[in-house]
């Protein structure tokens, strides 16, 4: 006969022992390493945690099945079932409780041998143990005895019978030998007559109760009435039930390669089924810190299978499967597990055994759902667990780390107002906060666009229904406004202290130029341009642009003033006079080997324009770290149109890869403009700017699908954020511009006959299109005198101060303070306004109300009514000058 099949139990009243259950029973007391026990045989069972033996017992043969008794003052009290349907008692330590030493080694005998399957312990009458057996046909095989009995097995040597009780005489049973030397008392209740018993638990919420998987069946037992049983289910998984400790209506078995659970409320069928590869099950155990999670285990299987079911608690419909979650966990990788436990401790870690005897604490790992923030913080959840990761607010150099997430920039951006500049659009850049070129070259390009649209100038032919066709000359970039006048430049020769160059202009080119800022309004003079220049100290930038323009004097003049300064160059004023269009002089020479040498990109370019061929400006046009608007205002002037197209597609092809915001001067706002900024969005993913930018300027842009979309995500981030009013103040930009986003009226005056809106001239649909605007309420100067509802034609109700139909404007003279006030100002839009307390639904006109209010009033003006309109409002102790 086949001994107990290894398993591992976990000790009801202490969290950190557990016994091995083999052909001996073993006591396991578990440690942190950094505090090892005082006993010897200590096993790692982890980098954490060791197990350290405390005691055995060999001296039962014939184990089948264990149950750790659950008394708070029995420790390691034990019940072994054997293989001849005996249950002993046994106990692993030294027990002071002399209640629980005169149960140990007491033996519970059914009347015919055979094998025991399941033990359980009532969870609270304590003293009651129930027993599985074999099938008998002529006794039962569910037992339910009483360990707190008087008599459980007497080795009496006595040859005459002991004197008991009468009401013990009557649970007295003699062995079937009539041997008097061992007296067998009878079992408190027996069940299931010719049938077998597979596994037991007590239903939690009544301890009275017993549900048994017996041969095909799951049968109830009451032990209040033990001749009548209730079928719970027919079904083929009858073994181990067991349920789970956070629902005491959920409980599992199996049946080889398959496991039921079961809602106890509903018997008709599991409500849940897992299908296990094809070997038969050995254990499922529900996990004690966690709800709803089961683990199965299979015979010579290496792997513990795991099932989160934390939506099965609820009884699902016929045709739903519940969805579940499953995983897997190999503590001992290729090797098999012949046992496993849940510690009591964690709700992820598991105590396993392998078939070598080989203990192994091992943590089974979540599937972490994690999700980004709205602001720069990851957050992720592991079982009852939620952990948030956010950056420290440090300093690395100038920059914060907080402020290098485009999440923790745009909310700042937010907070500051930025994008919503709309009469110098510019200065949405000191928004920013940002010195980032490309943001800057952004914002002023939009500015000089706003400030061009009155620039004259033809429109440019598109296709019809293009979005190209319906936008102003200046929002096509520089790109389109240049080859749409191909074969209009002039060219001219400009020379000033011997410099000579050859220059081109046309309408294009100069409206071009203004685009890019060195044409402030359109005016061919760039003086004003470059004293805002200097007073940004930008003295390098302003000097290159003053030369290109063929003002070397100028040029001189800011170099000298930007080393006076002490923020310029001082040693290059010196340098410039010297020029000489002798190409082999020793000042070109000596140019040409100290421009190698300047950091600053506009020096570069002044001495490569000064020491470079007429008409070859490579140097000037490829240099990087030159602003986009320069290097395009640069070739504007100086390039034919030939050179002048291959430049600006070559630009505006590598500005649309990069995702480059300087390139908006060459796309302007077409859909090559919003192919760049989709590619700066997927680059950077600040929808912020991409919507801001495209709603500052045409309201054509906005009916794209990608720039809705921007616009979109930015409103949820600023909810996210709990902005709302920076989100509303959003809104009212964007409907200034799209029409089609304005939000329709929610809330309008009904007609207490028909119901309809008293704004509508009777339609359905009326009022979320129209105002109140015939009752002063839109700021219309014509006070109308509509007192009937336009749908039905009844009279709207009165005021309840003065009495007159509502829809005709109020008298300012309604008491001395509003005579006073008067004289400042003669009829308040506000005064004439419908106004009702929301409780007992009178009211009148807004001045009037407020006037009663305001006298110390604090019910309501009808005579009838003890409504306390005053102390519900919360805005009535404000003035109407207030609200007006």
């Amino acid at each position: 006969m086949s001994g107990l099949k290894p398993d591992i139990l976990w000790s009801p009243q202490h969290d950190n022992k557990f016994i091995i259950c083999d052909s001996e029973i073993a006591l396991y007391r578990m440690d942190p390493v950094a505090a090892p026990a005082a006993m010897t045989s200590c096993h790692r069972l982890s980098e954490q945690t060791a197990a350290t033996l405390l005691a055995i017992n060999s001296e039962t043969p014939y184990m089948k099945c264990i149950a750790w008794c659950p008394r708070h003052d029995a420790e390691c009290l034990l019940a072994v079932g054997q293989a001849n349907g005996r249950v002993v008692l046994t106990s692993l330590g030294q027990e002071s409780h002399a209640q629980v030493k005169d149960l140990t080694c007491k033996e519970f005998i059914p009347k015919h041998a055979r094998q025991c399957n399941t033990l359980a312990w009532n969870p609270k009458d304590t003293n009651l143990l129930a027993a599985g057996l074999d099938k008998h046909r002529a006794d039962f095989s569910l037992l339910v005895w009483d360990v707190n009995s008087k008599y459980g097995v007497e080795a009496a040597a006595a040859t005459a019978m002991p004197q008991f009780s009468a009401a013990d005489r009557g649970r007295i049973l003699l062995t079937p030998e009539g041997d008097l030397g061992h007296i067998v008392m009878k079992p408190l209740a027996e069940f299931g007559q010719n049938d077998a018993c597979l596994s037991i638990a007590w239903i939690p919420h009544n301890s009275r109760l017993l549900l048994a998987g017996m041969h095909r069946n799951l049968v109830t037992y009451d032990l209040r009435d033990t001749s009548q049983k209730q079928l719970f289910a027919n079904s083929k998984a009858v073994q181990g039930v067991a349920f789970d400790p956070h629902f005491n209506n959920r409980f599992a078995s199996f049946v080889e390669g398959q496991v039921a659970i079961w809602d106890y409320r509903m018997s008709e069928k599991p409500v849940l089924t897992l299908n296990e590869p094809p070997r038969q099950l050995s254990k499922v155990a529900w996990c004690p810190e966690r709800p709803g999670l089961l683990a199965t285990l299979a015979r010579d299987s290496g792997v513990v299978r795991l099932y989160d079911m934390q939506h099965t608690q609820a009884p699902q419909g016929d045709d739903t499967e519940p969805p579940i979650i499953e995983r897997s966990a190999q503590p001992f990788g290729s090797g098999a597990v012949a046992a496993f436990t849940w510690i009591p401790t964690s709700q992820t870690r598991m105590l396993a055994l392998s078939q070598a005897r080989v203990l192994c604490d091992f943590t089974v790992f979540e599937r972490i759902a994690f999700a980004w923030g709205p602001s720069p913080a990851l957050l992720w959840a592991c079982g009852r667990h939620l952990y948030e990761c956010e950056e420290k607010s440090g300093v690395v150099g100038k920059v914060s780390m907080r402020e290098q997430d485009v999440a923790g920039k745009m909310k700042r951006r937010a907070l500051a107002g930025y994008g919503l500049e709309t009469e110098i659009v510019w200065k949405n850049f000191q928004l920013a906060g940002d010195q980032d070129p490309q943001l800057k070259s952004l914002w002023y390009t939009l500015h000089y666009i706003l400030a061009g649209t009155d620039f004259s100038f033809p429109m440019i032919k598109f296709g019809t229904g293009t979005l190209e066709s319906q936008l102003p000359p200046v929002y096509h970039g520089v790109k389109i406004l240049v080859k749409s006048e191909s074969g209009k430049t002039e060219s001219c020769v400009g020379a000033e202290h011997s410099v000579e160059v050859v220059t081109y202009r046309s309408e294009a080119r100069s409206l071009a130029l203004q685009l890019c800022g060195w044409r402030p309004c359109g005016n061919d003079d760039v003086d004003t341009f470059l004293l805002s220049l200097e007073r940004f100290n930008e003295w390098e930038r302003a000097a290159a642009i003053s030369l290109f323009n063929l003002k070397i004097r100028l040029a001189i003049q800011i170099l000298q003033k930007g080393a006076a300064s002490g923020k310029g160059v001082r040693k290059l004023p010196r340098l410039i006079p010297g020029y000489t269009d002798d190409r082999a002089s020793l000042w070109r020479e000596m140019c040409g080997s100290l421009r190698l040498q300047l950091s600053n990109p506009y020096l570069r370019a002044v001495f490569t324009f000064l020491t470079s061929e007429v008409g070859s400006y490579d140097g000037i046009l490829n240099e990087s770290d030159m602003a986009v608007r320069d290097r395009v205002a640069f070739a504007c002037m100086f390039l034919n149109d030939n050179q002048l197209f291959r430049y600006l597609d070559k630009l505006t092809n590598e500005m649309k890869e990069s995702g480059n915001l300087e390139g908006i001067l060459l796309t302007g706002l077409t859909q090559d403009g919003i192919d760049l900024m989709a590619s700066y969005v997927d680059r950077t993913s600040d929808v912020q700017t991409a919507s801001l930018c495209m709603l500052q300027v045409s309201s054509f842009v906005i009916e794209e699908a990608r720039v809705q979309h921007w616009v979109e995500s930015y409103r949820d981030l600023l909810d996210a954020w709990r902005l709302w009013h920076k989100r509303a103040a959003f809104d009212i930009h964007r409907s200034k511009l799209d029409p089609a986003a304005r939000p329709l009226q929610q809330v309008f005056v009904s007609c207490n006959f028909c119901g309809k809106s008293i704004s509508s001239g009777g339609t359905a649909t009326g009022h979320q299109g129209r105002s109140f605007t015939q009752y002063n309420v839109g700021g219309s100067p014509i006070k109308s005198k509509v007192t009937s509802c336009p749908g039905c034609r009844k009279p709207l109700p009165r005021c309840a101060l003065c009495l007159i139909n509502m829809g005709t404007a109020a008298s300012p003279n309604v008491g001395e303070e509003e005579d006073r006030l008067s004289q400042v100002q003669k009829l308040s839009q506000f005064n004439s306004w419908f106004t009702w307390c929301q409780s007992c639904r009178h009211g009148g006109h807004a001045g009037h109300m407020m006037s009663w209010f305001r006298r110390e009033h604090t019910e309501c003006p009808v005579s009838a009514c003890s409504c306390k309109c005053m102390q519900l409002d919360a805005t009535g102790s404000l003035t109407s000058a207030q609200l007006d």
